[in-house]
């Protein structure tokens, strides 16, 4: 049996139909994608609206950055209710706290009785003060929660906070223990050692031959 004249004109037709619907369909799932990942409608954008940054003061330093400690503590915080489980009421946080201390040399008092100088200028002689700390900088970029385990209530109480849970008090408990840390270290030694090195050559370099230097409780 053969196909009519007009059958195979009609099925080209159909064909092509076919696949032009086909194309359209495909061209609206790739653009409906393109365009909703364009305008994210449910997705979050950033926007910085924060004032020009406002300098308040300058502060002219006298003083020698001889030594810097890094250190890292961890934290283990936990809260607990007397009367009630872990489980229903308490928390526990373990936070990693990474910073730095400096140590210092105050140079601003070389003058008068801390300095003297022979008549022929080539022995110096200069009484400084022991080396001190700064106060412990944290890290934010490398400190972080660890873990937390939170009961039942603190979970219930978070949920419905309108603010993220505060870790200010984990930050300062990092930062106290680093500063503890600093100041049972040799970090003030090492400091004091930096300085008489980098004084002696600062002399030598301007011609004296002999140079002493003492701090401030040495004979």
């Amino acid at each position: 049996m053969t196909t009519p004249p007009t059958a195979a004109p009609a099925r080209r037709r159909r064909w092509r139909y076919l696949a032009g619907f086909l194309v359209l369909a495909v061209l609206l799932v790739v653009g409906g994608r393109l365009a909703w990942s364009w305008l994210d409608p449910l997705g979050e954008r950033t926007i910085d609206r924060s004032q020009p940054v406002l300098l308040q003061s300058i502060k002219d330093l006298s003083r020698f950055e001889a030594a810097t400690g890094s250190f890292q503590v961890v934290v283990d915080l936990e809260k607990d209710a007397p009367f009630l489980p872990d489980a229903i009421k308490g928390t526990r946080t373990l936070f990693v706290g990474a910073g730095s201390v400096d140590a210092y040399v105050d140079l601003s008092g070389l003058s008068g009785s801390m300095v003297t100088v022979s008549q022929d200028r080539k022995e110096a002689t200069l009484r400084l003060p022991h080396a001190e700390l700064e106060k412990a900088n944290l890290d934010n970029s490398r400190s972080y929660v660890f873990a937390q385990q939170r009961g039942l209530l603190d979970r219930v109480q978070g949920f419905l906070s309108s603010s993220p849970s505060d870790e200010r008090e984990l930050y300062v408990l990092a930062e106290n223990k680093i500063s503890q840390a600093a100041r049972e270290s040799d970090l003030r030694a090492r400091a004091d050692t930096n300085t008489k090195a980098m004084l002696t050559g600062l002399l030598k370099s301007l011609g004296f031959t002999k140079t002493t230097i003492k701090f401030s409780d040495e004979p």
